[in-house]
């Protein structure tokens, strides 16, 4: 179980404009618990509806396709929630929620979540916009799946991940780097398409892996590659200096 300093919601970004005094008494409504990285904190298709808050940690949301493959839908960080939609329609739940690392995280059920909105327009609000982004968002994945080959997918979420290094803002990076299971679980794909897909951006210097990081030395070549849109199993046409990609996948 969490310890008592742990058990505070005043780090939950949905909170941060509600008064302390409202804070600690909606703590005091809430249920904690601790899972260890790995652990089962919510399963698909269970009637459980409660809304829950990462105090500490970080959790996945996914799902599995018929053969088994996990495909992840979003990371959750500390400070952050999920759980809403069975909160709010009353429905099973749509995905499986697992523990990325150790977590602490506090529950409330859906009829105290339910006039939380209705009293604090400000909380409906924040709620709101962030349904607006995930919709935002699975709709780009469903564009992708539709029009992208599963090397493709790769490069765009290669792309969606990178970020300016630091220290050298000129240079493009993801720091820290995934592990290729998770890129393929981001991207619909497999581990083994994920491999090989760096492995020949590396041989085109077009990407480089030093430590723990990945940096895109070549960005705008990556780009080009993953507007290259092509149906499954046709071969992509050739960008200067980079291999051909003639397996579909």
């Amino acid at each position: 179980m969490p310890k008592s300093a742990d058990r505070t919601l005043r780090g939950i970004q949905l909170f941060v404009n509600l008064p302390p005094e409202e804070v600690a008494a909606l703590e005091t409504r809430c249920k904690w618990n601790s899972y260890p990285a790995g652990g089962q904190i919510l399963e698909r298709d269970t009637d459980n509806r409660d809304v829950y808050f990462v105090v500490h940690g970080s959790v996945r949301i996914v799902n599995f396709s018929t053969s088994g493959r996990e495909i992840a839908l979003a990371t959750i960080e500390a400070g952050s929630y999920c759980g809403v939609l069975s909160a709010i329609d009353g429905q099973r739940r749509s995905a499986n929620v697992v523990a990325v690392a150790d977590c602490s995280v506090a529950t409330i059920t859906p009829a105290v979540f339910s006039r939380l909105l209705i009293k604090h327009p400000t909380v409906a609000m924040h709620v709101l916009q962030r349904m607006a982004g995930i919709i935002r968002v699975a709709d780009d994945r469903i564009m992708d799946l539709s029009t992208l080959r599963a090397v493709q997918r790769v490069y765009v979420e290669l792309i969606r991940l990178t970020d300016r290094d630091i220290a050298v803002p000129e240079l493009w990076v993801i720091r820290p780097m995934l592990s290729h299971s998770e890129i393929a679980s981001r991207a619909s794909t497999t581990r083994e398409t994920v491999a090989r897909v760096l492995g020949q951006l590396a041989h085109a210097g077009i990407v480089e892996r030093k430590s723990k990081a990945l940096y895109i030395r070549d960005k705008e070549r990556l780009e080009r590659l993953a507007e290259l849109s092509s149906p499954e199993g046709m071969v992509l046409p050739k960008v200067a200096g980079f291999p051909d990609m003639n397996v579909a996948d």
